[in-house]
């Protein structure tokens, strides 16, 4: 059985552009690295980089969670449905579970 993929609440366009800028960044950065591996560059070169990538994307997830809470978890939240309510908590929870890995 194929779920239907849920849709953002809201997605400020602003910030939509943000991310996608840094995304194409992103996508370069990675094209780098790749480049630097078959180049046999310097490993510690290689690991300088992959751990810019890694603050590149965080920094997208904090945009994505922060219209997250804006948006979709709000209006979960002050939903009268209290299934609805529990498993925004729920999703939260995780979500900042995973985040602050």
């Amino acid at each position: 059985m194929t779920k239907t993929p849920r849709k953002a609440h809201a997605v400020d366009p602003i910030l939509k552009e943000r991310a996608a800028v840094q995304l194409k960044r992103i996508e370069g950065q990675v094209r780098g690295v790749a480049r630097m591996l078959g180049e046999e560059r310097y490993c510690g070169e290689v690991l300088i980089q992959i751990s810019a990538i890694q603050e590149s994307l965080r920094s997208v997830a904090q945009l994505l969670l922060r219209n997250h809470l804006q948006h979709c978890a709000t209006d979960a939240i002050r939903s009268s449905d209290r299934e609805r309510r529990e498993q925004m908590y729920d999703e939260l929870t995780e979500l900042f579970f995973k985040h602050i890995r």
